[in-house]
């Protein structure tokens, strides 16, 4: 059976190609909103919270803060409204998933940046 599902993925899921980030990344997230007829292009900047799953049913955790507000947002990989995903900063953290994150205020929510 799960040969069998893992073939229909393989066949008929298109795979987008976005570039490699992991958790502790700044991302900005492009995606297609439809409102009746008319379509326009959102984005979502912030940090990656996770990154879940394999294959076709990948999925990531974006967070932002919008006012003091903490905003956390879902995207499946092979979304297809999913236009773009542009890296921003690389973070350096010391786990998978960064749920502590979602505790920290002020100083203490930056995260040391990468340098290339």
């Amino acid at each position: 059976m799960e040969d069998l599902i893992k073939f229909v993925q393989d066949e008929f899921v298109e795979t987008k190609d976005f570039p490699d980030f992991s958790a502790g990344d700044t991302i900005t997230v492009y995606y297609e909103i439809r409102e009746g007829e008319k379509k326009r292009t959102q984005f979502f900047r912030g940090v990656v919270i996770q990154v879940r799953g394999a294959g076709a049913t990948k999925t990531f955790t974006i967070r932002k803060m919008s006012g003091t507000v903490g905003v956390e947002r879902i995207f499946p990989l092979n979304m297809p409204a999913l236009q773009k995903v542009e890296i921003n900063k690389r973070g350096k953290v010391r786990r998978a998933r960064i749920y502590y994150f979602r505790g920290l205020t002020g100083k203490k929510a930056r995260i040391k940046e990468i340098k290339k």
